[in-house]
């Protein structure tokens, strides 16, 4: 019996790989080895015959004021936007799981952003936000002040609201999805007991939650590192200092044909990238031992 078990493990596993190779390959041609080698090329003095130059590349990137400027606001605008779509996505889901009037409608309202295409939507948001768009129409309209949004300082804004717009609808999906798995009995058992609603919701949500919560805030973490796209389309190359991102700076770069400074800049961002997974995932660890 135990000898058919494990012929038939075989099997079934030798069926997965093959399933898994073409995958596997085209992984490794267009990522892994491609990124391999762009680590190697940030030791390098060039990409062609080049020599072995240690950490001189990336000591002449961390002294680069543009890389700093670069890497703090990508940094400011994953602190601040990360816990934003959290907050919202899981309010908008708790609200989405209930009984309300036009729920479904609401559903698709959000799903929307996923299927439409940034670069076509683009448009609407530079009309928006234009020093003659439509939301400065709307300010004079009140009273207040035009305000040059792409210009000045708060084009960070314009950008985090952008990166709500197009990512809250996926984790409202995912955060519905968890709150489903919810058993209602434990809600009326604690409502039974006197407890009250932010007790059953810290209580019970959160803690039921803790896996999808886990991987929506790694989702939102690295889709807060691509937020260039949607910057790039609305600012262009060279837009205000607050929205001057990473891959802005890398994609200078690979105009300039730096490329050991670009290799050097996205090494050290998928180093930062691992570094913040792999803590999220050390106290998601302790979180599952304390739990059990």
């Amino acid at each position: 019996m135990k000898k058919k078990i494990k012929k038939w493990i075989r099997k079934d596993s030798a069926a997965a790989w093959l399933f898994l190779a073409p995958s596997g390959v085209g992984f490794a041609l267009f990522y892994l080895i491609p990124f391999a080698m762009g680590m190697i090329y940030s030791f390098m003095d060039s990409a062609v015959d080049g020599q072995f130059v240690g950490l001189d590349n990336y000591r002449e990137l961390l002294a680069s004021d543009s890389f700093r400027k670069a890497s703090s606001n990508t940094f400011y605008f994953s602190v601040v936007s990360v816990p934003l779509i959290l907050a919202l996505s899981l309010g908008l889901a708790m609200l989405l799981n209930k009984n309300i009037y036009l729920r479904k409608w609401l559903r698709t309202t959000y799903v929307l952003p996923l299927v439409v295409p940034v670069a076509s939507i683009i448009l609407i948001w530079q009309m928006l936000f234009d020093w003659n768009g439509s939301l400065n129409a709307w300010l004079s309209g009140f009273g207040f002040e035009r305000v040059d949004w792409m210009k000045t300082d708060a084009a960070r804004n314009v950008i985090i609201v952008v990166y709500l717009w197009k990512n809250i609808g996926y984790n409202v999906i995912l955060f519905l999805a968890g709150l489903q798995q919810i058993p209602k009995d434990y809600y009326e058992t604690a409502q039974i007991e006197g407890a009250g609603r932010l007790r059953q919701f810290g209580s019970i949500t959160i803690v039921y939650l803790t896996s999808t919560m886990f991987f929506v805030v790694i989702m939102s973490i690295i889709n807060s590192f691509k937020v260039f796209r949607e910057t790039y389309l609305i600012a262009g190359d060279y837009p205000h200092d607050s929205i001057y991102m990473m891959q802005h700076y890398m994609n200078n770069m690979f105009t300039s044909l730096d490329i050991q400074k670009l290799t050097a800049a996205a090494t050290l961002m998928v180093g930062c990238i691992l570094l913040i997974v792999m803590g999220l995932f050390a106290l998601e660890r302790r979180h599952r031992k304390y739990m059990e």
